[in-house]
């Protein structure tokens, strides 16, 4: 074969590609680049897109999509040490940290801690993603956690969510329903004091510290505290959005994180209050075809009354998602979601969650806990750097 021959590894690399032999294959996804996911979480495919919508100057957030790797964790510059020479690292050995579980913690074990082999990627990457949920937050960040359909859930995963965040973090949580139909969710721990929202208003001039507004809320296993909306159909319609504000106000002062369990509908006014000071949203949704119209409608609602930020920064939770039910084409629910907002998740179904009942994540199957905390890292990807200007 002559060296100057296409096929011969020496051959020019402009030769080769003149022939023009193979063609490129058809993209599988859109010029705007829609994220290629499994639904059920599983790693692979595109890490996410960059591309802008027509007619948008700056680009769209990078959507995560299920199973995907996320960044390292954004960490706030500290000034050094006044004596390097003296810090703990270059004093004193580093040892490997001890592996959390599996046959790599039993030879750890056997051998008298002698062979540390260290965690294995699946723990690596649930570490990764812990440590997006411990971010440091400066003030107090606001999730609303919204549905125009009822019964998808939502009141559980502002709790699970809530629990989840309170459980990694070391500052404090707290879960507020503003549902003005009676919500349920003072429900889902234990029931510690039967103050409502409505006594916390009473008493919000004579707050002057936490213990006070401790009195009103109950707190579960996970430390998540929860402010329940008043018992009483007739005095909860009367809940406003005035009363949001002042309620806000007042837990602010004292919590990290506010999670707000809204209403079904998007017309009352506790409702726009929630809106107007969220920070971030989260929009649950079923795995069903009229659980998945909702939640779009409830995106074009927001897109239309002077919300396209929040429906930017939007994560998309669609909840109780059964592994083996293939009758609706969630990929398709997925691609569509990823395409209108910053990240989409989905939670498996759970028995635990099904009951009703008090939430404790220690009953949760790994499954449904290890989607939490991916939910909960997604959503603290959000959170404002250190010293940003949230104004």
């Amino acid at each position: 074969m002559r060296d100057d021959h296409p096929g011969y590894p020496g051959a020019a690399a402009g030769d080769f590609r003149s022939e023009r032999r193979f063609t490129a294959p058809e993209p599988q996804t859109p010029p705007i680049g829609m994220p290629s996911v499994d639904p059920f979480g599983q790693t692979g495919g595109q890490a996410g897109y960059l591309g802008g919508f027509p007619g948008q100057g700056a680009p769209r957030p990078v959507a995560t999509p299920p199973g995907a790797p996320l960044p390292p964790p954004v960490r706030p510059s500290v000034p050094s040490t006044p004596y390097p020479d003296l810090s703990t690292s270059a004093l004193l050995p580093q040892a490997r940290p001890a592996p959390s579980g599996g046959w790599r913690r039993w030879l750890y074990l056997g051998t008298g801690k002698l062979v540390n082999v260290g965690d294995g990627p699946r723990e690596v990457h649930r570490k990764n993603l812990i440590a997006h949920a411990e971010q440091p937050l400066t003030g107090c960040y606001r999730i609303a956690v919204l549905s125009l359909k009822g019964g998808v859930g939502k009141t559980t995963i502002t709790a699970t969510l809530g629990a989840t965040f309170a459980s990694l973090r070391g500052d404090r949580v707290i879960a507020v329903d503003a549902n003005p139909d009676r919500g349920t969710l003072g429900h889902k721990v234990p029931l510690q004091t039967p103050d409502t929202v409505r006594d916390l208003l009473r008493d919000a001039d004579s707050i002057a510290r936490y213990s006070d507004v401790r009195s009103h809320t109950s707190q579960g296993p996970s430390r998540l505290e929860v402010l329940a909306s008043d018992a009483d159909p007739a005095a909860s319609e009367a809940f406003s959005g005035e009363d949001y504000t002042r309620v806000l106000d007042v837990l602010e002062r004292y919590y990290s994180l506010v999670l707000t369990d809204c209403g079904t509908g998007l017309m009352n006014s506790a409702t726009s209050a929630v809106l107007d000071s969220a920070d971030t949203l989260i929009v649950v949704s079923s795995g069903s075809v009229d659980g998945a119209r909702s939640a779009s409608a409830t995106l074009d609602w927001l897109d239309a009354h002077g919300h396209e930020q929040l429906v930017q920064n939007c994560v998309v939770v669609i909840n109780a998602v059964r592994p083996r039910s293939r009758k609706v084409d969630l990929q398709k629910v997925v691609d569509h979601f990823s395409r209108r907002t910053r990240a989409v998740r989905l939670v498996p179904f759970d028995p635990h969650l099904e009951e009703g009942a008090e939430i404790d994540l220690h009953r949760l199957r790994p499954p449904t806990r290890e989607a939490l905390i991916e939910l909960a890292a997604v959503v603290a990807d959000g959170f404002p750097a250190p010293g940003a200007d949230r104004s």
